[in-house]
């Protein structure tokens, strides 16, 4: 068997849709023989793990799942492998590492986090 990561992408529809388009890309840790296997358990994934619920204004809101349009075979598994890379091009750069610190500040703090000596 080998290791591979799939980008499962979801299409996330509120309502009738009249919104900014939103999706969801999950990265997801595969086991298969081969890369056509990885491809398809991936995809049986995304199928199965499609839903809808009503929110809080009892509008529907959806995770529709549109595809695996990429996958990763991983060499091995040890500690600190890269899964994934991608590329992000904002239009403000500030605001984007602005975001990033925000972000991993709020990790910081949250109750996992806390070692006890």
């Amino acid at each position: 068997m080998q290791w591979f990561v799939a980008k499962v992408v979801y299409q996330v529809i509120c309502g009738a849709g009249d919104h900014m388009a939103q999706f969801d890309e999950q990265l997801r840790l595969i086991s298969a023989n081969n890369k056509q296997e990885a491809w398809l358990k991936a995809n049986e994934i995304g199928k199965q793990e499609q839903y809808a619920f009503k929110n809080q204004k009892q509008e529907l809101v959806e995770w529709r799942f549109i595809n695996v349009p990429e996958l990763q075979a991983l060499a091995e598994l040890s500690d600190g492998i890269e899964l994934y890379s991608r590329v992000e091009e904002p239009h403000d750069a500030n605001s984007y590492v602005a975001l990033q610190q925000m972000k991993a500040a709020q990790l910081q703090t949250q109750k996992y986090f806390e070692v006890n000596l």
